[in-house]
């Protein structure tokens, strides 16, 4: 096992991995920025050390100064985290020929992946099915208009270089089609440096699903079953559970062997997830496979007990899988909430500010993965992920009673946050009743955050709740100064 790690990365998923790497009795080194020099990932580990300015361009995405930091202070291995270069080859290759472990896949299965028009041919010559559309970029307006007027409205509109939400663009008639390449390529430029963008026909109300994936150097290919994940803002997600209560065990069978199929076929190595969209025909559909640890991997942690950040530091070790497939159980259901600082009445706007009267919930069947403290400011730089609030109980129904209950003991001050949009979305009967789809915020936002909406029943209370909080942070702060003022509270219903 290796003695010194470093984690290239920041906040609560640093936090997560300096944890895994203490129980295993091994050195937690990070790396900061000028901004998270006070920062929780940098309190709580063995060692840190400088990288540069604010900037993710000029600290975390420094390869050069990643590599030197590396070499300086012996370093065995690198674990990327999530973001950032968690799934950048050029960074892969360079770790590597310093005679440092990288803890994740080989350079050449990222590139594959990572490249969605190629990750989608090889998928769909694994055998797995993937969304009807191209398996190669666009090329010009005139192809753009013959494919889509093929495939037929709505279509939508994907980075080939990206992910999480960047450079993709809903298009529902041809008036719309020229507009919308234009702009998602622009994104996806300014985001991955490519501007490539390919189509795929849009499922109308689907569901996300998502695999858990395993596979070490013995050949050992291994899955922890499958999370939803469709609760989800800007395609980015908010909400997710484990497991879905939207499949049976025979449809559960046959995607959680599509997914194993694909990691034997790419020869994977390490953590890994494959996602699917699965339509209202109960027809699945691969969408994309992520080459690394996912944000919402707590809740596949909580149903197996398996600890994936411990079983990928020991598989990049060499070791093999500690448990077999026959030996894995699920176990009761998970739900986890990521605590944004985002304003959910205003599209979404980040909220800075620093944190004060940081008080977490102690409650049995509750885990937080937490990457703030008390004192820490929050900037516009990086992600506005603060932390992740996890529930466990025998049922879906009480994890999400739990989940609800914690929430409202979660004290927060100095940013407005997502909780209240937390509160209101578990209070719904389509996600209580397991109705919603990825469009669900979308097509229920102003429903949900509704200051004058009269609310019945169990919804009466997120909705106090919601409009209580958000009238309050209105009257205390002007529109220039949100989430830069000490009176910007979250706190239970019971003090609003």
């Amino acid at each position: 096992m290796f003695k010194k790690i470093l984690i290239a990365n920041r906040g609560e998923i640093a936090v997560r991995i300096i944890n895994a790497c203490k129980e295993l009795g091994i050195k937690a080194c990070v790396i900061y920025s000028e901004a998270d020099k006070d920062s929780l990932h940098v309190l709580k580990s063995d060692e840190a050390y400088y990288i540069g300015p604010a900037p993710a361009r000029e600290s975390y995405l420094n390869i050069d100064k990643i590599i030197d930091t590396v070499k300086k202070n012996k370093i065995e291995a690198v674990h990327p985290g999530y973001g950032f270069l968690a799934e950048n080859a050029r960074f892969i290759k360079r770790i590597e020929s310093e005679g440092v472990t990288f803890i994740g896949p080989p350079a050449a299965v990222v590139e594959l992946m990572g490249e969605k028009t190629a990750a989608r041919r090889f998928v769909q010559e694994a055998g797995v099915p993937i969304v009807p559309g191209t398996t190669q970029s666009i090329k010009n307006n005139k192809q753009l208009k013959e494919i889509a007027s093929e495939i037929g409205f709505p279509i939508i509109l994907k980075a080939a270089a990206g992910g999480g939400g960047k450079g993709m663009r809903i298009v529902r008639n041809a008036e719309e089609l020229e507009e919308s390449f234009e702009r998602a390529g622009s994104e996806s430029l300014k985001a991955f440096g490519d501007d490539r963008i390919y189509i795929e026909k849009y499922i109308v109300n689907p569901k996300h699903i998502e695999v858990q994936v395993l596979s070490d150097k013995q050949g050992n290919h291994l899955h922890l079953f499958e999370r939803e994940c469709s609760i989800q803002r800007r395609h980015q997600k908010i909400i997710e559970e484990a497991p879905s209560s939207s499949i049976n065990e025979k449809l559960r069978e046959r995607i959680t062997t599509a997914a194993i199929s694909i990691t034997k076929a790419c020869n994977y190595l390490n953590a890994g997830t494959i996602e699917m969209l699965l339509d209202e025909n109960n027809n699945f559909y691969f969408l994309e496979m992520n080459t690394r640890l996912q944000v919402e991997h707590p809740v596949t942690e909580l149903i197996t007990g398996v600890d994936i950040v411990k079983e990928q530091i020991s598989i990049a070790a060499g070791n093999p899988i500690s448990f077999r497939q026959s030996e894995l159980k699920m176990s009761g259901c998970a739900v986890e909430c990521r605590i944004n600082a985002e304003d959910p009445h205003e599209n979404f706007l980040p909220s800075t500010g620093t944190i004060s009267d940081l008080t977490l919930p102690n409650i049995p069947g509750i885990r937080i993965d937490n990457g703030i403290r008390n004192g820490y400011t929050i900037t516009s730089v990086y992600d506005s992920l603060m932390m992740k609030v996890i529930s466990w109980d025998k049922s879906r129904s009480d994890s999400i009673k739990k989940m609800q209950y914690a929430l409202k003991n979660l004290s927060l001050s100095g940013i407005i946050c997502n909780i209240p949009l937390h509160l209101r979305v578990l209070n719904s009967d389509e996600f209580i009743l397991s109705r919603h789809s990825i469009n669900f915020l979308e097509g229920a936002y102003d429903h949900l955050t509704s200051f004058s909406e009269v609310s019945e029943g169990k919804n009466v209370a997120a909705s106090a709740i919601l409009g209580a909080y958000i009238k309050y942070q209105r009257s205390k702060l002007a529109p220039s100064k949100i989430g830069n003022n000490d009176q910007n509270k979250w706190t239970n219903s019971d003090e609003l």
